[in-house]
């Protein structure tokens, strides 16, 4: 699908998105101007146009996106990478039933494009593993994705 643009997430994005993921997140720095990258995991779609997460209502995310609401979500998934952009915006300030000050962001997405350079694929997705209390993580994970799915 190299070099195709489409307005919403395909199926394949979409089947990714409905599970805690590996993803980055680019916003515009508040203070600098310049590019901020940041790894998430809290994410979810709730439809092909929407993506949600969650993050520390503290977070430099959170400040990033009420100076700008410009984003872009870097998906590797189908065997490809993809950038997602658009426009978020705080959709509750602390989600309730979870443990932590948790911000839900929306995103209303503009565009999703394969980013993947010419002539290969991703052949094996990025993994990743809690490092602290393995049952405190999953029960954490849990009340956010609920959360999330439920918003």
């Amino acid at each position: 699908m190299a070099n195709q643009v489409e307005p919403k997430l395909i199926e394949p994005l979409y089947q990714a998105l409905q599970k805690e993921r590996f993803v980055t997140i680019a916003t515009i720095d508040h203070e600098t101007g310049g590019p901020n990258v940041s790894a998430i995991s809290w994410i979810y779609a709730p439809d092909e146009g929407r993506i949600y997460f969650a993050v520390d209502n503290r977070s430099r995310i959170v400040q990033n996106i009420k100076n700008n609401p410009l984003v872009v979500i870097n998906l590797i998934a189908n065997e490809s990478t993809y950038s997602i952009s658009g426009k978020a915006h705080v959709k509750v300030e602390k989600i309730e039933g979870v443990p932590l000050k948790l911000a839900l962001v929306e995103i209303e997405i503009n565009e999703v494009r394969d980013v993947m350079f010419y002539g290969s694929k991703i052949s094996v997705e990025p993994r990743y593993e809690k490092t602290y209390d393995a049952q405190a993580a999953a029960k954490l994970d849990n009340q956010v994705m609920t959360a999330l799915r439920n918003a």
